[in-house]
Formats: structure tokens, C-alpha cells, sequence
């Protein structure tokens, strides 16, 4: 049977990312990247709670030691939304001034993956793929790039998936754990037209791969070995990145956007930009936070 897919805040956010789930406060955050707000919700009570960004957040993960690591516009800095503290950590160039971090996330011994992107229409491919160490060391790892998206890891930690948006392809890379290094990179998944660009992702406790598909109406599941095990129908062209969260880790939450919708689209999809929950028969993995 057809999951239920629940619009839990009709945020219109103008592209909604980069969901997060706190199991300690059972609340989900997550940021709207051009909107320049990171914001939390509770989904039990619905209460919400924005914070205006100085520049656009493109993803985020909880620090073990407290508060946040952004990935911002201009580089990465820690944040903590009790007293509002932005503390930059490491100011990059990202080769154009239109550039930005987008999709990211821990990897399990805590360094902090980002990459970034190029503004729609840009035929070279200048993004980038980063990795930010607890020691705050900011390496760059992968270059070539122009939409940054995907990011995940296997159940045993030694496959990195990672897509670019603009090609519409999901990579996988051999990963070395003990020095969070990438090799044998070869393609994982293609998305046919009419698909959608694979954009944000999850791995869920059976080892499948969940992605977002931009402008598919959909969220696929795919098996470990590529195969497309399970479509979930969205309400909304545009969903950008899935998360696991809920009590047991047991409800896909769905962030999307609006940015460029004509009238018509509206009337289509009045939920565009909304937050979605869609509980599952499968779990999902804790989330990593970052060691620095």
C-alpha cells in the first residue's frame, strides 16, 4: 500500500533543505537556502522557530559538543541557536562569486562533508566537493562539479554516495573510513527524463538509498545495487532532500521548493515549499554530528 504523504508545515519556502532530525529534542531542522533562515520544528505540537542567516545556509549537522556546523555562502561556522552565536571557522573561495555550499553531512568518525554549486546556466562545471575535520582542517576532495547532492554512506561505512544535480547522476566511491579519502568512482545511479535530478539523500538500516528527485514529483528507494526498489508519489514537483526522524526513526520527512513557480504551478501544488512526513515500514539510521 501507497505510504501516506502528510504536508506538516506549509512553509513555501523557496528551496527548502538539508532536513536534520534531533532526537534529543524530537524536533526536525532544517533551513530554506536563498530565504536565509534556519528554522525548527516540533511536529508533535506543530511550534515553529526561524533564525535569520547573515548568508545562505546550504546544510548543517548538530556538533557533538553543542550547537551546529553551517555550511555558508562564504565558508563554514559554528552556530548556537540558544544565544544566536555564528562563529566563522573557515572563510573559502569558492571560485565565483554566485557560488554556495549546498547539500551535506557527518560521516561516521564526524568530519563534515559539503559541496558546492554554480549558479543554473553556468556551462562550466566550478563546484566542489569539501571535507571539514573536527580539527577544523578544510580539504577539498573533489572538484568538476556542478550541482553538489546526495551525500551518504553505506551501512558499513565503506561506500560514499554522491550526485551531481545538473547531470542527473548518483555516484558511488569506495570510502576509506580511518582517513575519510574517496576512490574508484563510478556511477550508482542515472535518472532517466522525466525522472527528476537526484538531489538530496538518505540511507536507511537496511542499506537502501532514498533521494529526492528535483522536479520528478517523487522520492525513489534504490537497493544497494542500484536497482529502483520504491517510488513514493509527492504532492510537489520540487522535493529536495529526505530525512529519517520520529521516535523510532521511523518517518521520511521531505523538504521542498518553490523558487520560479508560475501561477500554474501554484494551483498545481499549493504545497509547494512545504515540509512533508511520510511514515515508513523501514528505519532509518541515527544521524552523525560533527566531532569538532
Amino acid at each position: 500500500m501507497e505510504p501516506q504523504v502528510t504536508c506538516i508545515l506549509a512553509a513555501k519556502a523557496m528551496t527548502g533543505e538539508s532536513p536534520v532530525w534531533s532526537p534529543e529534542e524530537r524536533a526536525l531542522y532544517w533551513v530554506d537556502i536563498p530565504g536565509q533562515t534556519f528554522n525548527r520544528l516540533d511536529p508533535t505540537t506543530g511550534d515553529t522557530r526561524s533564525w535569520t542567516m547573515p548568508e545562505p545556509v546550504g546544510s548543517f549537522a548538530f556538533r557533538e559538543s553543542g550547537g551546529l556546523i553551517l555550511a555558508m555562502r562564504s565558508g563554514f561556522a559554528t552556530f548556537n541557536p540558544t544565544h544566536g552565536d555564528l562563529n566563522r571557522v573557515c572563510t573559502l573561495d569558492l571560485g565565483g562569486p554566485q557560488n554556495r555550499f549546498n547539500d551535506g553531512r557527518c560521516d561516521r568518525r564526524g568530519r563534515f562533508w559539503s559541496g558546492t554549486m554554480v549558479p543554473r546556466g553556468t556551462p562550466e562545471p566550478g563546484g566542489a566537493l569539501y571535507r571539514l575535520d573536527p580539527d577544523y582542517r578544510c580539504t577539498r576532495i573533489l572538484d568538476g562539479l556542478f550541482t553538489s547532492n546526495g551525500l551518504a554512506w553505506s551501512l558499513d561505512g565503506s561506500t560514499m554516495y554522491h550526485a551531481d544535480s545538473r547531470i542527473s547522476t548518483v555516484f558511488a566511491f569506495d570510502f576509506d573510513l580511518d582517513t575519510g579519502t574517496i576512490t574508484n568512482r563510478r556511477a550508482f545511479i542515472q535518472a532517466r527524463e522525466g525522472e527528476g535530478r537526484p538531489d538530496g539523500a538518505a540511507v536507511d538500516a537496511e542499506g537502501f538509498y532514498w533521494v529526492a528527485m528535483f522536479d520528478g514529483w517523487q522520492v525513489c528507494r534504490y537497493a544497494p545495487d542500484g536497482r529502483l526498489d520504491r517510488t513514493i508519489r509527492m504532492p510537489v514537483a520540487r522535493p529536495t532532500m529526505c530525512a529519517f526522524g520520529g521516535e523510532k526513526l521511523d518517518v521520511l520527512y521531505v523538504t521542498s521548493g518553490s523558487l520560479g513557480l508560475s501561477e500554474e504551478d501554484w494551483r498545481q501544488q499549493p504545497h509547494a515549499g512545504g515540509l512533508f512526513a511520510i511514515p515508513l515500514d523501514v528505519r532509518g539510521l541515527p544521524e552523525p554530528k560533527f566531532r569538532g
